[in-house]
């Protein structure tokens, strides 16, 4: 059980929950879940639906925690001139590092900000590329509720990616 789905339920947890270590902790938590309550599963769904249902509401709940004590504003991650007279420039990386990880820094920013409900629904969709059906069985919810949690994430990325490239910008 654990060999055969633990690379995709990590990556789950690593693209909610952005640190190696805490998704490390929280994939063999999930999988510890996953023993305990495998009398209750039901061949009504896949393994894979059933183990990403405990997955994604396992860091929901880590996601949901880490925001009630999170202190960190947007203030942390900027940088604003000695002088004061400039605007704030979004702190991304050395001079000598690529373009790449300036972007998944960014990426990875803007994936932070975004609530976890939003994040959940589009990490499952564009990182973990399942289905809209599968999808609904993961959040327990029907497939219109996952177009419309799609649809709603995506304007909240917009909008907060828009702010940090404006940011950059300056």
């Amino acid at each position: 059980m654990v060999k055969s789905h633990y690379p995709r339920v990590r990556g789950l947890c690593l693209s909610l929950l952005s640190d190696r270590s805490e998704s490390e902790d929280a994939a063999q938590e999930i999988f510890i879940k996953a023993y305990r309550f495998l009398p209750e599963f039901k061949s009504d769904s896949s393994f894979s639906t059933w183990i990403y249902r405990i997955a994604s509401n396992h860091c929901l709940d880590v996601l949901r925690k880490e925001a009630r004590r999170k202190t960190e504003s947007l203030d942390a991650l900027t940088d604003a001139d000695e002088s004061g007279d400039a605007p704030p420039r979004l702190r991304v990386s050395e001079p000598d590092s690529s373009a790449a990880f300036e972007n998944r820094y960014l990426v990875r920013c803007v994936l932070e900000r975004l609530s976890p409900e939003h994040r959940m629904v589009l990490v499952l969709k564009e990182t973990q590329g399942l289905s809209y059906a599968e999808m609904a069985k993961t959040l327990e919810c029907s497939v219109d509720a996952v177009k419309g949690r799609l649809k709603r994430a995506r304007v909240e990325l917009d909008e907060i990616a828009r702010h940090f490239m404006e940011l950059s910008d300056v």
